[in-house]
């Protein structure tokens, strides 16, 4: 099964991966910009921006995006409120990051 509509299996391994990043992060509902979420997680600003859209989404588990202008010049910050409600989703998001071996 694909979760992301329109991507191959190799896609399909690397968004799932950003996605379970970006979530593992936001979990502790935080407010972060774009930008502070991709200096923790490494992916691009316009990728963190789509799966916090996706994380919206039922299959993703339905959760609470807020969205917050941080100052006056055009700087939103976001936070997730995770759902508390049981969601069939279609994937295992609470998972450990990968270890790098210090990196």
């Amino acid at each position: 099964m694909t979760y992301f509509e329109g991507s191959s299996q190799k896609d399909t391994a690397r968004l799932t991966g950003q996605i379970k990043r970006i979530y593992n992060l936001m979990k502790d509902r935080q407010w972060r910009t774009l930008g502070e979420i991709e200096a923790e997680t490494g992916d691009p600003q316009a990728s963190i921006s789509a799966q916090l859209r996706h994380l919206r989404k039922k299959r993703f588990g339905g959760h609470a995006v807020d969205k917050n202008l941080r100052n006056d010049m055009g700087l939103w910050e976001y936070r997730l409120i995770p759902n508390v409600e049981p969601v069939q989703m279609d994937m295992d998001l609470d998972v450990k990051p990968p270890d790098y071996g210090g990196m």
